[in-house]
């Protein structure tokens, strides 16, 4: 076997132990900010931060680095308008009973409806997509690797990052998806994955109580 090529790691910060220390604690009051809203407004914001905070998402560890995703960004208000349209469709049947009673109870905390105004009003939507194949350059032949786990990094490095710029977000995950893929005129390669509402919130936006419960270190984590 040919030697792999590799440059050194020369941009790792090292920081002393108290300062890592408080900078742990500081990222995490500063996510502990971070809630989904579902009022937005409809103040602009600049391509360039969004463009910032993809090439964060881009960033993410992902199978082979084939880097198997794609984000379309959608700022124009005649796309934002069809994906309501159809997004407040499927939403009608979910809610109508294809989603079952245990799931409607569920749900019921949080106040959500099959009406969508976000959609619109919200200056930027990213619908994230998957890619079976592809590889680095495109090519179709090529399997990409751990796909959904990949896709599902990047998605939250995105949700991050567009906190961290100092925007308010929500994941939408209208069943099915495939009209986003007709929409944002993607590939046959690609599979919907989730979209994002990015944008400020509006004056008026709450959290809903139930949201702001969080598990408790215990619940969620072990030290072996």
């Amino acid at each position: 076997m040919q030697p792999h090529d590799h440059t050194p790691l020369d941009d790792f910060i090292t920081y002393p132990a108290d300062e890592m220390l408080a900078r742990s604690h500081e990222f995490l009051a500063q996510m502990r900010r971070r809630h989904s809203v579902r009022s937005f407004s409809d103040k602009p914001v600049a391509r360039e931060v969004i463009e910032n905070c993809l090439l964060t998402a881009g960033s993410a560890p992902s199978g082979a680095n084939h880097q198997p995703w794609h984000f379309a960004a959608i700022h124009s208000p005649e796309v934002k308008r069809q994906i309501r349209e159809q997004a407040e469709a499927h939403e009608r049947g979910f809610y109508d009973g294809r989603a079952g009673q245990q799931w409607l109870t569920d749900l019921k905390p949080l106040g959500t409806d099959a009406s969508k105004p976000y959609l619109e009003t919200a200056p930027w939507l990213i619908a994230v997509f998957s890619q079976k194949t592809g590889g680095l350059d495109g090519d179709e032949s090529k399997q990409n690797y751990y796909v959904h786990e990949s896709v599902g990094i990047a998605v939250g490095m995105l949700l991050t990052a567009l906190h961290n710029a100092g925007l308010a977000t929500l994941t939408h995950t209208p069943k099915p998806m495939n009209f986003l893929t007709q929409v944002c005129n993607r590939p046959e390669n690609e599979r919907a994955y989730m979209l994002i509402i990015a944008g400020y919130p509006a004056d008026d936006a709450t959290v809903p109580a139930h949201a702001r419960n969080k598990k408790a270190l215990a619940d969620i984590a072990s030290f072996l």
